[in-house]
């Protein structure tokens, strides 16, 4: 069999760091993980092309070589997919698919031939054994949760890493939470599945002898879902491993804000090279977190919190949503507010969208307010229901949020702040000057302090930074790089 692995283009959104990716010479954010892990799981005697569109284009060639296309895509690649299937159906290939996207939404993809549903562990191995028998069904599903200890190493020769910033490992699934408006526990349940040690080493190991020497992402929804295996087991093992190797990495992930609550976990984090945690903040409004089931935010300083987290090293970025039906009209003041005095540097403020299979969208379904289907882009100024509060007013409010926090007086302020509050861990004060740290110095220099409308602002940072924390020199560029990003980005989206 010849089988090509197509992953879809992401539109310029927030997570898609088009511009950031520019400054340090890099085609994409991570590579496709979960393609690459399909991959693994393929008979070894198979010939298999991978495609990410995102770094490279998508051949005729390529196509016409294939006996299947396989697809695998998240809600927000949806116009990609589309045009993918096009080519591929008049190209008469047949087409493979599966995750997110199409396990949420099956019946939105006639066309595809074989729809390869939920965790592949179990359900691709279903298709692989009707594929050697003749016996194809089109839809292959389960309901029951894959042992992720038998999930195989990604095939890391199928891509070029130097077009990556960032490599990407997984070292849970599921989620205890139960927020409303989230599809996590109904992709992958409520209980924090986890790989052994053996397996986050080897998967480590395995990244560090292809020569990556940059930052890892665990892209798990939240990482600390398992806090006894993580402090028991995994961080001590990825500690003594990082050590050994002379700390090759930096990491990052996802948690929710009561690892604010444990600072052994932190503590350790730290020490295994952790520098930044996505934790959805969601809302000020205690109205807000009530209402999307955010118990774990509820009744807590989350300002205090997140300060807290600052302490030990840990760089938080937010995630913010705003059109609940109980947010008053003065929740965008307050957005702004919390972000600004909570020092959240990079904080991704959305509107609220209804996830098909979540509570919130059949509860929004039973009351006939759906009006569309979602974007999967929650920064573009869309929503698909209808808002307690005035559309119109809720789409200005939001404007006025994004408008103000990524304005360069207002972000390099919270940069400052944070840089003030944070703590650089001991181990990690010894600067590795590489070539393409001083080409990114150089292109930050042109683009943002002398070309950039924020250029009085980009100096003010670089002094402060360099006779206050010179430490911390290069993740005040990082940050300053970040915040054209997102300017860009948002200043696409609220035209």
């Amino acid at each position: 069999m010849k089988i090509l692995l197509v992953y879809p283009q992401f539109p310029d959104t927030f997570w898609s760091f088009t511009w950031a990716l520019k400054f340090v010479s890099k085609k994409a954010s991570t590579p496709p993980l979960g393609l690459l892990t399909v991959a693994a799981m393929l008979p070894n005697e198979w010939d298999r092309k991978l495609v990410d569109l995102n770094v490279s284009d998508l051949k005729e060639s390529h196509i016409a070589w294939a006996d299947y296309v396989f697809i695998s895509a998240m809600s927000i690649q949806k116009k990609s997919v589309e045009k993918i299937i096009e080519r591929c159906i008049r190209r008469g290939v047949k087409i493979v698919a599966g995750g997110p996207l199409f396990t949420s939404s099956p019946n939105d993809y006639p066309a595809v031939d074989h729809l390869v549903l939920n965790e592949a562990e179990i359900t691709f191995f279903d298709f692989l054994s009707d594929l050697e028998t003749g016996n194809l069904r089109r839809i292959y599903t389960t309901e029951d949760w894959a042992d992720i200890s038998q999930t195989p190493m990604p095939d890391w020769d199928l891509i070029k890493m130097k077009k990556y910033a960032t490599m990407s490992i997984q070292h849970s699934r599921g989620c205890p939470f139960n927020c409303d408006f989230c599809d996590i526990t109904l992709l992958y349940g409520h209980r924090a599945r986890v790989k052994d040690t053996h397996q986050i080493i080897g998967e480590l190991e395995n990244i560090y002898n292809y020569g990556w020497r940059e930052n890892v992402f665990f892209v798990d929804d939240n990482f600390i879902g398992n806090k006894g295996i993580l402090k028991e087991e995994t961080l001590p093992v990825v500690i003594d491993w990082m050590k050994s190797r002379n700390y090759p990495f930096t990491f990052n992930t996802q948690a929710s804000i009561n690892i604010a609550d444990d600072e052994e976990l932190m503590r350790l984090m730290t020490e295994a090279g952790f520098t930044t945690v996505f934790v959805g903040i969601e809302t000020p409004s205690p109205e807000g977190l009530k209402e999307c089931s955010k118990t774990q935010n509820e009744k807590r300083d989350m300002a205090a919190c997140v300060k807290k987290i600052h302490s030990f090293g840990l760089e938080v970025q937010g995630g913010f949503i705003v059109g609940f039906d109980s947010d008053p009209k003065s929740i965008f003041e307050d957005q702004i507010r919390f972000i600004q005095n909570s020092s959240i540097v990079t904080a991704m403020v959305g509107i609220l969208t209804a996830l098909k299979g979540t509570k919130l969208y059949k509860r929004l379904e039973g009351e006939n307010r759906i009006v569309s289907g979602e974007t999967g882009d929650n920064t573009d100024c869309s929503t698909n229901f209808k808002p307690r509060m005035d559309l119109a007013s809720l789409i200005d409010g939001y404007k006025k949020i994004v408008s103000t926090i990524y304005s360069p007086a207002y972000y390099y302020k919270r940069v400052r702040t944070f840089l003030a509050e944070y703590q650089l861990p001991e181990r990690r004060r010894i600067l590795r000057l590489k070539p393409v740290h001083i080409l990114t110095l150089i292109k930050t220099t042109l683009f943002l302090g002398i070309i950039g409308r924020e250029r009085i602002e980009y100096w003010k940072l670089m002094f402060w930074t360099f006779f206050r924390r010179p430490r911390l020199f290069p993740l005040a560029t990082t940050l300053a790089i970040y915040g054209f990003n997102h300017r860009k980005v948002f200043e696409k989206n609220i035209r």
